[in-house]
């Protein structure tokens, strides 16, 4: 509930610090103090339009903060929460308006738009009036005034929850099915050049192997030559490599007396002479093994040949061919994965249509049944408001369309026939302001035990009425203030005497300037006040005892 209102230089008011209290908070004064200030202040702080005209004379800025005690108002938490806007039970709403027409708002201290000041204040505060900020004219509260009254709530958060399911699987799907005929194309194609690298079987490491194998056997000829020349001069002949070294060992074995370098060398000959002789084996042996097979080489140039000219096609190097192989074949698992998934997903978003329509078949039932119920007790209540001749009727309008929509099968419409044989129409076509503010106040009361919004502004609902119906408003504000918090701007002594607060307003004037006061009202002023309401600027002994009797005080 509002908690706390501060507003400074806003209009004709300098300063106003109002605290706030659970019940009925009537507020009265003389025509043209500025009732509706508060109000206005208080339409900012939700995030209404604003220009330079509302800063007052002289000041530089208007600058108002609305507090809000949200400890019941779990929408409320949720939707700070969800913004890293949470300041524990309280929330603090504040707008500046510079004399420039520049406006800020804050959320708890944090900059916010505007969209989000109306957003959160829809869920904190209703004002009825005459003018702008009428909540109950929209298609969506009249929606959620009926649920909330029919007690669907969990059913309403499973059909978002189905709704919003389907929505994100059935944009996956549109997805992949606008995508198939061009990705059935490119399945042939990859499986084509799948197949073509599955049947060449490339080897790991086998290029390299090829192309060793390819260089040995296309110079035989000249290898076989090299190796017999090396090993003839390593052992045949008189003066071959082995012959020199023995020969070289012996000199060196007959010095007496060697020095310590010409051991170092005699052993340097023998690790020559060994190394020559393995040498020998090794060339000799390679020699007898190597096998001149021309069929073998025809087979590995053609390999080869075949290699590059399978990467010459995907023009990349023949060593990324087997780099090239396991992409294409991930990329074809990945669209026939996406044919189960198109199938899979017609299964599951058929599903959930046929739990949707379950669903919102019985909230449509739920509904219908609300819907009857809320239009006898409105017309009883708009009855006791002088409006005998009021047909209220709640319309459902079956949606067009055969999508799933978060909120049901049907549109709710609010309609009204304030006289005999006129058609029923949508609310703001047919009531005037006052028999709007009446006609609201009738849908409050009924709803006020089912409603989320544990604040109500009501602005002259008294226009145009008096006496007994007068008194029947009061009664009905004050039931509505036993059940939440309900503001009240009034002229009626009926209405007001019905508060539980009562906030006074005047107006100060100076030859220099014009401002509005406001004071909350002790007994005693109260009753002083309700006399004046009742006679005017003479207050007398007849007007004061009215007054007391009105207010009970003995």
């Amino acid at each position: 509930m509002l908690s706390h209102l501060n507003i400074d230089n806003f209009a004709i008011a300098s300063h106003l610090d109002m605290e706030f209290h659970g019940g009925m908070t009537v507020i009265t004064g003389e025509t043209g103090a500025g009732k509706s200030i508060m109000l206005g202040a208080l339409g900012l702080a939700l995030g209404d339009r604003a220009d330079a005209a509302i800063v007052r004379h002289g000041a530089d800025r208007t600058d108002i903060h609305a507090t809000f005690d949200i400890s019941n108002i779990p929408e409320a938490q949720q939707w700070l929460a969800s913004r890293e806007l949470s300041a524990g039970h309280e929330c603090m709403l504040r707008r500046v308006v510079t004399k420039e027409g520049r406006s800020r708002g804050f959320i708890n201290g944090s900059p916010a738009t505007l969209n989000d000041l109306k957003t959160l204040g829809n869920m904190l505060i209703d004002i009825h009036s005459q003018h702008a900020h009428q909540s109950l004219l929209k298609k969506e509260q009249q929606r959620r005034l009926l649920d909330e009254f029919a007690n669907t709530q969990s059913l309403v958060d499973d059909i978002k929850n189905t709704v919003a399911d389907y929505s994100q699987l059935a944009q996956r799907l549109a997805t992949l099915e606008a995508n198939h005929s061009e990705q059935t194309a490119r399945a042939q194609l990859l499986g084509y050049q799948v197949e073509e690298l599955d049947q060449l079987a490339l080897a790991e490491g086998e290029l390299e192997q090829l192309e060793a194998e390819q260089k040995q056997r296309a110079n035989a000829e000249s290898i076989l030559q090299s190796c017999h020349h090396a090993l003839a001069l390593c052992q045949e002949g008189e003066l071959n490599v082995s012959n020199i070294l023995n020969q070289a060992i012996r000199s060196l074995a007959n010095i007496p007396a060697k020095t310590k370098g010409l051991e170092e060398a005699e052993q340097l000959l023998n690790s020559a002479l060994i190394q020559a002789e393995e040498a020998s084996h090794e060339i000799a042996a390679h020699i007898d093994n190597f096998e001149v097979d021309p069929e073998r080489l025809l087979y590995v140039e053609q390999r080869l040949n075949l290699v590059f000219e399978i990467a010459r096609k995907h023009r990349i190097d023949a060593s990324q061919l087997s780099e090239l192989h396991q992409q294409l074949q991930s990329e074809l698992n990945s669209i026939a994965g996406s044919d189960e998934e198109i199938d899979q997903l017609h299964q599951q978003t058929t599903e959930l249509r046929q739990r949707y329509q379950q669903l919102a078949s019985k909230l449509s039932k739920k509904r219908r049944s609300a819907a009857q119920k809320l239009e006898k007790q409105v017309e009883a209540q708009l009855k006791t408001l002088a409006m005998s001749n009021c047909r209220f009727s709640i319309e459902l309008a079956a949606r067009q369309g055969e999508e799933p929509h978060p909120q049901g099968l049907e549109d709710i419409h609010f309609l009204i026939s304030t006289n005999p044989g006129q058609p029923a129409q949508p609310l703001a076509r047919t009531a005037s302001g006052g028999e709007l503010s009446r006609i609201s106040l009738a849908i409050q009361v009924v709803t006020a035990q089912t409603s989320a919004i544990p604040t109500m502004v009501f602005d002259e609902v008294d226009v145009g009425i008096g006496g007994a119906t007068a008194e029947v408003v009061g009664n009905l504000l004050q039931q509505l203030g036993e059940k939440g918090q309900v503001l009240c701007v009034t002229h009626q002594p009926q209405v007001a005497s019905k508060g539980h607060q009562h906030l006074y307003v005047s107006k100060q004037s100076s030859k220099k300037s014009v401002t509005t006061q406001l004071k909350q009202l002790a007994p005693e002023d109260k009753i002083e006040e309700i006399a004046r309401m009742l006679g005017g600027i003479d207050i007398t002994e007849q007007s004061i005892a009215h007054a007391k009797q009105m207010l009970a005080v003995h």
